[in-house]
This record gives C-alpha cells, sequence and structure tokens, in this order.
C-alpha cells in the first residue's frame, strides 16, 4: 500500500453518493472525504420510497457504522486492509471563494469551498473532486481544482454494447435450405469461429443473395433455429430486429430481455403486443416507466389528485395499447379482453415507483423508458423477480432525461453490457424507425 503522501484524496459530491451509497468504498486505498454540506443535503433525501431515497438512508447508515465511537473530523480507516481513510470537511472557506467567484451562495459553491479548503492544507497530497453533475465539475476546473466523474458501474465502450444481432453473408444456400427444411441446423455447420452468444439472432444471407433465414442461436440445442414473422396480438414484425424482439419477449426460456432503439422503433409496441400474446402464461402484466417530471421537478408541482399527476407520463403507454386495440373491431373478443384485463387490473399501466412493494412471480413486467434508471435501480428490479417471471427493459441509452445519469452510465447500458452471454438473457436493438415515413424523414434529416 503506498505512504499517505502518495493517496490521493477524493472529495465526493452529493450526486455520487446518491447514485451509489457504497462509493466511499470504491476508491482502493485512496482517502475519501466528505464536505458537510453533502452531509446535509443526504440528510434531506432520506425520507421517501425512491430509489434515490434508499441510496440516502443506505449511506447515512454506512457513516454511521464506520464512525463508531470515533470523531468524523478526524481520518478514521474503511473497512478492509487495503482501504483508505476518511473523514467529513467542516471547513468550507478557501483563499478562492467559489461563491464570491460565482456570485451566488448555495450548497455546490460550499463543496467547492471544502475541496479547495482541503487542497490548500493538504500540500503533497492530490485533491480531486468526483461528481455526476457535469456543470459542477466545469465549475472546479475553472477553479483549478481536478474533478471527474464517478465511473464505477459506467460502461467504458458504447460504441461495443452488444447489439444482440448480427448478419452472416455468404452461407451457403443448402444450409438455409435446410433450415428452412427442418427448422434447424447445427450452428458449427454455419459459425466455423468461436461459440455463439447464447440467445444470439443471426440473418442468414446466401453467397448470392437469392436465399435468407432469421435465426436464433439455442444454448440449450447447439443449433441455430428458424425464426418466422408471425403476427403477436395484430402487430406483425416490419423487420428482422422486431420479429427477434417479439421472438425473445414470446420464449418461455428466456427470463430476461432488454430491447434497445431510438424513438419509432416499436421497442414499447413490440413488448406489449408479445406479451399480451402469451398473457394465459402469467397472473399479471405489468407495464411501467420511471417518472421524470420537466425540469426534474417532483410530480406535486403538478395541480390534481395523483391519478392526474401521472397521467400525462402514462399516457404514451396507453397509447400503444390503443394501437394494439385498434387492431380489432370493438366487438371483436380481441379488443374486449384488453378492457376486461385493464379493469381487473391483469394489465397494469403504472409509474415504476408504484410497483415497489409488490410480489413479483406469475409477471411479466414491462420497463419502459429503462434509461432513466440506475444500475442499482435495475439490479433492485432484476433481484425481486419470482417463480415464472419475464422481465423486459426496453429504451434508449442516448435519450437520458435525468440529470446524473448518461450513455454510459444508465441501468439501461449497464444490464446489456453485464448480463451478455447468460442462458436465461435475450438482447435486440431495434435500428429502423417504422412509425411513419414523415417520422423517418424527420429522424434522418432535422
Amino acid at each position: 500500500m503506498p505512504n499517505r503522501s502518495e493517496r490521493k484524496i477524493f472529495v465526493l459530491d452529493t450526486s455520487a453518493i446518491l447514485f451509489d451509497h457504497n462509493a466511499i468504498h470504491n476508491f482502493k486505498e485512496h482517502d475519501v472525504a466528505i464536505p458537510i454540506t453533502v452531509l446535509e443535503e443526504i440528510d434531506r433525501f432520506k425520507k421517501g420510497n425512491d430509489v434515490i431515497n434508499f441510496e440516502a438512508r443506505e449511506f447515512i447508515r454506512n457513516i454511521d457504522n464506520l464512525s463508531g465511537q470515533h470523531s468524523l473530523q478526524d481520518w478514521i480507516p474503511l473497512n478492509g486492509p487495503t482501504k483508505g481513510m476518511i473523514r467529513v470537511l467542516m471547513m468550507e472557506h478557501a483563499t478562492v471563494d467559489a461563491n464570491k467567484v460565482f456570485g451566488e451562495k448555495k450548497a455546490d459553491h460550499n463543496i467547492l469551498n471544502a475541496a479547495l479548503h482541503l487542497a490548500e492544507t493538504s500540500p503533497g497530497r492530490k485533491v480531486i473532486l468526483v461528481s455526476k453533475d457535469i456543470n459542477l465539475r466545469l465549475k472546479a476546473k475553472s477553479l483549478n481544482l481536478q474533478a471527474e466523474d464517478y465511473k464505477t458501474g459506467k460502461i467504458k465502450d458504447l460504441e461495443g454494447l452488444y447489439s444482440g444481432s448480427s448478419v452472416l453473408e455468404n452461407v451457403s444456400s443448402k444450409h438455409i435450405d435446410s433450415i428452412y427444411n427442418s427448422g434447424h441446423i447445427s450452428a458449427t455447420q454455419i459459425i466455423k469461429k468461436g461459440k455463439p452468444v447464447p440467445n444470439h439472432y443471426y440473418v442468414l444471407k446466401s453467397k448470392d443473395g437469392s436465399h435468407s433465414a432469421l435465426t436464433w442461436y439455442n444454448p440449450e440445442t447447439g443449433s441455430l433455429e428458424r425464426i418466422s414473422k408471425e403476427t403477436a396480438y395484430g402487430i406483425r414484425p416490419r423487420n428482422a430486429e422486431q420479429a427477434f424482439a417479439m421472438h425473445a419477449v414470446m420464449n418461455p426460456a428466456i427470463k430476461l430481455v432488454t430491447i434497445q432503439g431510438v424513438a419509432g422503433t416499436g421497442k414499447t409496441l413490440i413488448a406489449l403486443a408479445s406479451a399480451l400474446q402469451t398473457r394465459q402464461s402469467f397472473r399479471q402484466i405489468y407495464l411501467a416507466r420511471p417518472i421524470v417530471p420537466l425540469s426534474n421537478k417532483d410530480i406535486g408541482y403538478l395541480p390534481g389528485d395523483i391519478k392526474s399527476k401521472i397521467n400525462p407520463y402514462m399516457e404514451p403507454l396507453w397509447d400503444n395499447l390503443k394501437f394494439i386495440q385498434g387492431q380489432y373491431k370493438e366487438t371483436d373478443k380481441e379488443f374486449q379482453k384488453i378492457n376486461e384485463m385493464v379493469e381487473s387490473e391483469k394489465l397494469h399501466i403504472t409509474p415504476l415507483a408504484y410497483i415497489r412493494g409488490r410480489s413479483l412471480s406469475n409477471i411479466c413486467f414491462i420497463i419502459d423508458e429503462a434509461q432513466n434508471l440506475t444500475p442499482h435501480e435495475v439490479k433492485t428490479i432484476v433481484t425481486r423477480a419470482g417463480e415464472n417471471t419475464k422481465i423486459i427493459f426496453s429504451g434508449d441509452v442516448n435519450q437520458i432525461d435525468t440529470p446524473y445519469l448518461d450513455s454510459h452510465s444508465n441501468g439501461l447500458s449497464h444490464i446489456i453490457d453485464k448480463m451478455k452471454g447468460q442462458h436465461l438473457y435475450a438482447h435486440i436493438t431495434l435500428e429502423k424507425g417504422e412509425r411513419s415515413e414523415l417520422a423517418d424523414l424527420a429522424g434522418s434529416l432535422l
């Protein structure tokens, strides 16, 4: 372990702690400092049922357990022989006053002052501010204070994020014919190098382009099995990726599915239609999404009762359900069945926060806009899955609506990266927009 002068001091901002309550333990042998303003802010977040409130409470318990009989104004050891030390910074006055520099007295500026004071009083030590808040990091750097993002759980190579499907060119027409005749073929006859990823999807194309087939690698049999474009509750896939996504949702052997794609690719529609098609396999279908209010205000500022407050956020989910119903006449049993399921809550559309505490056994659980969840929130949802539960996350990793997440650190990117290769998991990235010709034109030109 390096000597004290060689160890860095990481000053943690509130945003890093609310992202991960175990953040103080993730800096190896280096020391960690918490400004007193951060403790005050964490205290304000401790009440509530959202994950951010859970993170606040767990962090407070962590600090309490660590402190024991010690004073937090002194450096006290973190648990573990190779860990550094931790202390609370009481002094938030520096030679360069961030409140005066930026012309406003606020919590962020007090945190900057605490880090600046620590740097002044710790000669020879490198002091680094850690924050999920980009603007705070920029302010720190403008004051010649080193700052960086909290990177634990962050995906390093977003460009290389698993897509879930591949196109194989120059496949023998004979092999493709064999797939159509028998429904499957040994993967070793098609894939010569390496072992396929479990539940990976392939578009096979012949050398002359006259033959093609949609296939899925079954890890249990070691074969590529043919996939046909089947209709799910009136919705027919319009491209190969949508067919793959439908297959993943309707395959009982796959318990966890992620669907990634930009707006208009049909993520939620495909997931909901496929779940309805397999509704008899589950006790209930939950369709939920996290509420991320405009400008990140709490929904309490909206007028009306709780139903009125949340309806605007749930409307996109109802739109998908109405679109599926629109494939049938009002007198058709399929149309009426959806109404019955909604009335009896066999099909339940709700904010994600309202699902917490409910049993997740024998459930098909679809989570829309999953890119707005933290890795911890995603883990909390998946680890609560009971017997015969299927979970589908859908979203766009590049369309983040929460202030302290990005395309590399959100829960959807995290689960795609970590779950790849598991037999119970399948992923598919939808590339082609199918909303309308006008929507596709706008997406490409505007």
